[in-house]
This record gives structure tokens, sequence and C-alpha cells, in this order.
């Protein structure tokens, strides 16, 4: 019973984040949590897509 949280706990628990830090403030930081995941993203199929383009520009040997 410990380990599961219903949905009255999480309510308690957006309320007391939203009295310590402010509706703003959760707002800025959730702002900032969602462009660091698409700067990631971004990152990662950047990556792929350089891989992709060195193994097509490279001849290959048959």
């Amino acid at each position: 019973m410990l380990g599961s949280i219903q949905w009255p706990e999480v309510i308690l628990i957006l309320v007391v984040l939203i009295l310590i830090f402010g509706v703003g403030r959760i707002s800025k930081i959730g702002g900032e949590l969602g462009s660091g995941i698409r700067a990631f993203k971004e990152g990662l199929d950047g990556k792929k897509k350089s891989d992709e383009e060195k193994e097509s520009d490279e001849p290959k040997s048959s």
C-alpha cells in the first residue's frame, strides 16, 4: 500500500507544489523541461542523420 499513489495524493502533491513555487514558476519549469527534451530528441535525430550521410558519402566496396 505504501508504493501505490492514488489520484487524491497526486492532487495533494500538485497543490503543495503550486503553493511552494507558484503557477508562473511551474509553467516556466515545464517549458524549460519541454524544450530540453525537444533539443535532446533533435540531437539524437541529427546524429542518426549525420551517420546516414557519412555512410552514403563513402563508396561501398563490393
